[in-house]
């Protein structure tokens, strides 16, 4: 492929909204408190029993499991533990940006 078409379909991607930037640049719509119930380090994933989700969505209190923007995030949770968490619209999925234990 030459360096122009390899351009030309990064620049589609981006459009497109499927190129790696989305996530730089994914905005919070949502905030909530939870109970985290588990977490799977080797999916990248963790499930919280959450109470409403506010903020740019209305979401009511569920158990959900969330990918994490950052796998690291995972390292600093277990069940049982209180947590706040924000997510974002990561193409069409809630992806959890950020998350801290509850005092």
């Amino acid at each position: 492929m030459t360096m122009r078409r390899m351009l030309f379909a990064t620049m589609l991607a981006l459009v497109a909204g499927v190129g790696p930037l989305d996530a730089a640049f994914a905005q919070p719509i949502g905030h909530a408190e939870g109970e985290v119930r588990r977490v799977d380090a080797d999916a990248g994933k963790v499930t919280i029993r959450h109470g409403p989700i506010t903020g740019g969505i209305d979401m009511p209190g569920m158990t959900m499991v969330f990918r994490v923007r950052d796998p690291a995030m995972l390292k600093t949770l277990a069940p049982g533990e209180k947590v706040r968490f924000t997510v974002a619209d990561e193409q069409g999925a809630l992806v959890l940006q950020s998350v801290e234990k509850a005092k």
